[in-house]
């Protein structure tokens, strides 16, 4: 019997995945499919096929005996697709994907979806700079950019963009974990000892200069100014200054007990941080589906840390 026609290749890169992980959502989220589509996608290929490709052993999906069929078969057609890919491309240019990432994305965040997305993607170099939000923001008009991950920018830059929303990013005051005023007031603490802030041109330095104008502290002078993650991890654990800065900047120190945060008692202390993009009238063209793999895996790890 011929393959059906329906049958798409995401049918059976998702079924293949599955099939490897015993785990809907597991496979999803590697993917970059959400649960629902997940489901719907693993089922119309159930449908298209005319049998059942898994059962429920306990808390894992374990194939059928027609689904080890379908598997062996699969393997081989995804295989040769690939295959065919490559040496298509062979001997031309590499495609490239150029994101540009901020400070709060580049150091936790986006590695994992960088990482997921090279194994489902060899064919394609990521290109990732790092770098401020008017650099990046600018790269991003003069189309040097696919798309910028970070915070949202301002609703005078808007225009001309579209911005994807995907979670709300703390920001924090961090010191090193044996300082010794940890235990101390965090007004007390920026009168007594080196303030490090966020260099001028970031989105966030506006709200912590209100913040400090708030509990009393308007026009207090910073030691040092920086958004970077090397230069200020080593002023932290180098003195006995302290830090405001997105917290998904410092993310791994403070899992790693090398960092602590002071509470603030300020709710408005976080934005917005999505993905973003030249709007489609500024565009001009339809997105690629690398571009479309790896927007899909950012949204599925960003819902995935909101459930988290």
């Amino acid at each position: 019997m011929a393959i059906h026609p329906a049958i798409k290749l995401r049918h059976l890169r998702l079924f293949l995945k599955v099939a490897d992980l015993g785990n809907l959502s597991a496979a999803g989220r590697i993917l970059g499919i959400s649960q629902p589509a997940a489901s719907k996608s693993l089922s119309e290929l159930e449908t298209l096929i005319g049998c059942s490709l898994f059962q429920r052993v306990g808390r894992r999906l374990s194939l059928t005996a027609e689904g080890e069929e379908v598997r062996r078969h699969a393997r081989d057609a995804v295989a040769s697709l690939d295959a065919a890919a490559r040496a298509a491309t062979a001997g031309g240019e590499r495609q490239r994907l150029s994101v540009g990432l901020l400070p709060t994305v580049s150091t936790r965040f986006f590695p994992a979806i960088a990482g997921r997305f090279i194994a489902l993607e060899p064919d394609v170099t990521l290109a990732i700079e790092t770098g401020s939000h008017p650099v990046l923001l600018r790269k991003l008009k003069d189309r040097q950019l696919d798309v910028m991950i970070g915070r949202m920018p301002l609703a005078g830059e808007l225009p001309g963009l579209d911005f994807e929303f995907l979670y709300e990013e703390p920001i924090i005051a961090v010191l090193r974990a044996d300082h010794p005023a940890r235990q101390l007031d965090v007004a007390d603490v920026i009168r007594r000892y080196p303030l490090i802030l966020p260099t001028r041109d970031t989105i966030i330095r506006t709200t912590v200069d209100d913040y400090l104008g708030a509990i009393g502290l308007i026009g207090v002078a910073a030691a040092v100014e920086t958004s970077t993650l090397a230069l200020g991890r080593g002023l932290l654990l180098a003195s006995d200054g302290l830090w405001f800065i997105s917290q998904g900047v410092v993310q791994n120190e403070l899992d790693a007990g090398q960092l602590v945060s002071l509470p603030l008692g300020a709710t408005y202390l976080s934005g917005a941080v999505g993905m973003t993009r030249l709007d489609a009238q500024n565009l001009g063209r339809r997105d690629g589906e690398p571009l479309a793999r790896l927007m899909a895996l950012t949204r599925a790890s960003a819902e995935a840390r909101r459930e988290g």
